[in-house]
Formats: C-alpha cells, sequence, structure tokens
C-alpha cells in the first residue's frame, strides 16, 4: 500500500461515525468520554456488547454483526489503514449495531466500564511466543477484560496458532475457568462436537454456525496452506489475580524456521 492511499483511508476515516479514534490523553491514566456509555451514547440501545481485538481489516465484526443483530459489535485494531475497510463497509450501509474503534488493547480498559462488555473474540493474533505479558490470552490481559465483561463473560478464541491455543487452554485450567469448548481442527474433526459442546448452550446454534462461515481475511489464507484451525471459548470469571501455569509447549506447535 502507497503512502498516498494510507494517507487517503486516514482523511476518509475521519467520517465515519462508526469509527471511534481516541486521542492520547483520553486512554492514558483517564477515561474516554464514552466509558459506560456506549449503548445510550454510540449504539442508542441496550444490546448486550462484543467486542474483536485485533479486529484488522473488520471483515468478522461486519460479519457477525450483520448475521446477528441482535448484538452489538465493536472491532478493536490500531492500524487505522486496516480499519478503514471494515469502517467503510459499516458506514456505508449504516449498520446500526456495528462500530470500530482506533486503540492500542493496552489501552482498553479506559474506554468500557465494568460491565459494560458481554463477550470478547481474539481471532488470529499473534501468538506473542516467547513474550507472555503482550499475549492477548495472558493473565494481565485478562485481568484487564475482567474489570469491564459482565458476570458470566466469555472470551473466544479462533486462530491457526496450536501454541496459542494451547497456551491459553492452559492458563483457563490453572485458573478453574470454565471451559465452553475447546478444539484443535474446528473444519476436521471436531466439527460435529462443537455443536453439543458448552458454547452452544450459552450462545446458541448461531454462535457456532458463525465459527465455521465467518471467516477472516488471514483465516481464508491458512485454510489454502492447509493449517487447522483452532477454537477456544471459557467464561472469564475469577476471584483474585489469574496466574500463569508451568507449561512447556510441545515443539511441533512451534513454527517452522521456513
Amino acid at each position: 500500500m502507497s503512502g498516498k492511499d494510507k494517507l487517503r483511508k486516514f482523511r476518509e476515516n475521519e467520517t465515519f461515525s462508526c469509527l471511534v479514534q481516541p486521542q492520547t490523553s483520553e486512554v492514558l491514566g483517564c477515561d474516554h468520554p464514552l466509558k459506560g456509555r456506549w449503548n445510550g451514547t454510540f449504539f442508542k440501545n441496550p444490546q448486550p456488547i462484543v467486542l474483536e481485538l485485533g479486529c484488522g481489516k473488520g471483515e468478522y465484526t461486519v460479519d457477525l454483526g450483520l448475521r446477528t443483530p441482535s448484538l452489538n459489535y465493536i472491532g478493536v485494531d490500531i492500524k487505522g489503514a486496516r480499519l478503514w475497510k471494515g469502517a467503510k463497509f459499516a458506514h456505508e450501509h449504516q449498520l446500526p449495531n456495528v462500530g470500530f474503534l482506533r486503540t492500542r488493547i493496552e489501552f482498553i480498559e479506559s474506554l468500557f466500564a465494568p460491565g459494560e462488555v458481554s463477550e470478547v473474540w481474539i481471532t488470529f493474533a499473534d501468538p506473542q511466543i516467547g513474550r507472555e505479558k503482550k499475549r492477548l490470552t495472558s493473565p494481565l490481559f485478562l485481568s484487564r477484560y475482567r474489570n469491564f465483561m459482565k458476570q458470566g463473560g466469555i472470551v473466544h478464541l479462533k486462530t491457526d496458532s496450536r501454541y496459542l491455543h494451547e497456551y491459553s487452554k492452559a492458563i483457563a485450567q490453572h485458573n478453574g475457568l470454565k471451559i465452553l469448548a475447546a478444539s484443535t481442527d474446528i473444519y476436521g474433526k471436531d466439527r460435529e462436537k462443537l455443536y453439543g459442546s458448552g458454547i452452544m448452550s450459552v450462545c446458541g446454534k448461531d454462535a457456532v454456525d458463525a465459527l465455521f462461515e465467518v471467516r477472516t481475511f488471514y483465516e481464508n489464507q491458512y485454510l489454502a496452506k492447509g493449517l487447522p484451525i483452532t477454537y477456544l471459548a471459557f467464561i472469564i470469571d475469577h476471584d483474585g489475580p489469574y496466574l500463569s501455569p508451568d507449561w512447556e509447549p510441545d515443539p511441533s506447535w512451534l513454527p517452522s524456521e521456513s
């Protein structure tokens, strides 16, 4: 992408009412004006809010919003040129339940109040091998999510990284979190099992259908390479600090050098 094209997208982003781009002063040590007011001020409805963290081009956020109009969806990413695609679609089609937020996920607590979010989706995040504190399912990030999620809130992780999947599963088990579903190959051997899992009883059949039918740009690339796609869903409720497990990855879960 050329520099001129990026600048064009940045300018166009400024015109999208569905895209919120907080100032640094609003997320560093203080609260954004929308914190605790997303339903009343931004969406203007009382529907549950679902976040997609690291949403990239926003296709997953848009697709989920179109599929489930009874929920409000917010895609979060720091890359404005990527967000532009999803935000432009939501703006042009006037989707009432889809929004985008350009910020670093590290600042997410400055933007949402306790109990304001019902679910979090993490789709194809960087596994941050060797950098646990940057991993989006680490104890540090789970603590952040818990601070603004409802009781019984659900974290969904969809990834091509077996490393991230197994690490996140170990975190959930070590902290006594209820695992609703766990699959190391959603399009293969585990497909039918997911329809009988706890995730369907909590979120319904539509949520499981979306797991297979809604795909990101990156997911399609991974599937074209024949890589299995994993899925994990767990309830975030936990008293006290989240702790890291004594966990060692299987070497086969690490990406190859080639």
